[in-house]
């Protein structure tokens, strides 16, 4: 075993509450019924960093995401509120990213002003097309003029680092249609472009209903075209599904490829957690159900320690998304394993022509990519495979 290293930590906030439920939605999220209780969940939210925050002494937070759901229902005092009393409990990076995700269809003129002004520097906008019939297939509650609005609002905002999420392989859609939805987004300016494709997840309306949706090398297509565009109009692929124009990478989710810790608070928010003396890599969860975590007195979650044979699969499920992967020594300081333990089955996979070494570092090839489930199963444990402890998802 090696020295387990104390990685950086992020904070992540989710708000679980949308106007409606999107039928491809598999996220912890619920159609709000009534008024928002706003004020009552910020105070939940204010009882579950103080009740985190002992475990963060001495470490600095470096990014902070603010996702949903649909966090932009809440209002900017209320967002302002809520980092303040993260910058109240926690030591916060100075001029540190701070993400807002937010539903075009649900900003009002001049509210990404009130939100810089509260401390977001960052917005990702769910996009999903620029097609208003196929926002309305996929339950969509804004338009594409709606969404163009928004972005005039950032930009007057003075937030032009903002991430639009795109999707691809929608129903009905070819492969010029999906590039036209690319086109349109890059009109806009963003520094940052998510595209990915929409997948069936269990559990979801889409699932018990399934739409009828392009090929798989229709999909393949969409996405090797769309790319292309990408790169001319000078975004870089940096990870499965994110392009991003020089130095705008999400700082956010690269801690999460790069096996980085992050407490997580508010209703069903997952956390990882690094504890170097004991040896031990900690997974949380808050209560998932709004009414429970707003019930709670105290905050409090469950907590399930890593084993020792999940950490591989662990650490390739966040690093592999990475087109340029990671370094050997990543991989021994942020599980504590030998290099021993993933060497061979590495090696196995670069003859199946799905990884690629280059010097000490390891990276997904273009076929690797494509079919990243099928290579971050091979590093699930058996008994995990047996009991389906796991489900893999390409989508951000």
């Amino acid at each position: 075993m090696n020295l387990l290293i104390t990685p950086p930590v992020s904070l992540y906030v989710h708000f679980p509450w949308c106007v409606r439920k999107c039928p491809y939605c598999d996220f912890n999220s619920y159609t709000l019924h009534g008024e928002l209780a706003e004020d009552r969940y910020i105070e939940a939210l204010e009882r579950d960093l103080q009740a985190q925050s002992l475990e963060l002494q001495g470490r600095e937070i470096v990014s902070i995401f603010l996702g949903g759901g649909t966090p932009s229902l809440f209002s900017p005092r209320a967002i302002g509120r809520l980092l303040a009393a993260a910058q109240a409990a926690l030591t916060l990076k100075p001029g540190l990213e701070v993400t807002l995700e937010a539903n075009p269809g649900t900003i009002e003129r001049g509210r990404f002003g009130e939100y810089r002004s509260a401390g977001v520097n960052r917005v990702s906008l769910g996009a999903q097309s620029f097609d208003a019939g196929r926002l309305l297939l996929l339950g969509r509650i804004h338009s594409p003029d709606e969404t163009r609005r928004a972005v005039e609002e950032l930009h007057a905002a003075g937030l032009d680092n903002f991430n639009l999420d795109l999707m691809y392989a929608l129903p009905g859609q070819d492969v010029a249609s999906a590039v036209a939805d690319v086109e349109a987004a890059l009109a806009l300016s963003p520094a940052h472009l998510s595209h990915y494709q929409l997948t069936l997840e269990p559990g979801t309306a889409f699932a018990a209903q399934p739409p009828e949706l392009p090929g798989e090398d229709v999909a393949a297509e969409m996405l090797e075209t769309c790319a292309q565009r990408l790169a001319e109009a000078g975004f870089t692929q940096y990870e499965v599904s994110a392009y991003a124009k020089p130095a705008r990478r999400c700082a956010h989710n690269l801690n999460y490829w790069t096996f980085g810790d992050y407490v997580g608070i508010g209703a069903g928010a997952h956390g990882k957690l690094t504890f170097p003396d004991s040896r031990s890599i900690v997974r949380t969860v808050r209560a998932r159900e709004p009414r429970r975590y707003l019930a709670a007195e105290v905050a409090s979650g469950l907590r399930r320690p890593v084993p020792e044979s999940e950490l591989p699969f662990e650490f390739m499920l966040n690093a592999l998304r990475l087109v340029q992967g990671f370094e050997r020594s990543l991989f021994t300081q942020r599980t504590g394993l030998d290099w021993a333990d993933v060497g061979g089955k590495i090696q196995l996979l670069g003859g199946r022509g799905l990884l690629a070494t280059d010097g000490d570092r390891v990276y997904p090839t273009a076929m690797g990519l494509r079919f990243l489930n099928d290579l971050l199963l091979s590093f699930l444990p058996e008994t995990s495979k047996t009991t389906g402890a796991f489900r893999l998802s390409t989508a951000v």
